[in-house]
């Protein structure tokens, strides 16, 4: 999803993105151990993608945008 398209959520639907994404990364690191992952830099996405979840909902916390 693009940054717009998260910020047009709501609260409980970006927790359960963030969740989702949480269990990407666990997945991920699941492949990485077992040597089965091809393309590393998928990790580092997921991880830009929580990042970018966790600022939108501080965002909203504080009422930013």
């Amino acid at each position: 999803m693009k940054v717009t398209e998260l910020r047009a959520l709501n609260g409980t639907d970006l927790a359960k993105q963030l969740e989702e994404a949480h269990q990407e990364l666990f997945n991920l690191r699941f492949r990485l151990s077992t040597k089965q992952l091809v393309n590393h830099r998928e990790m580092a996405a997921v991880r830009r993608k929580i990042a970018i979840i966790n600022t939108i909902i501080r965002e909203k916390e504080l009422g930013i945008r």
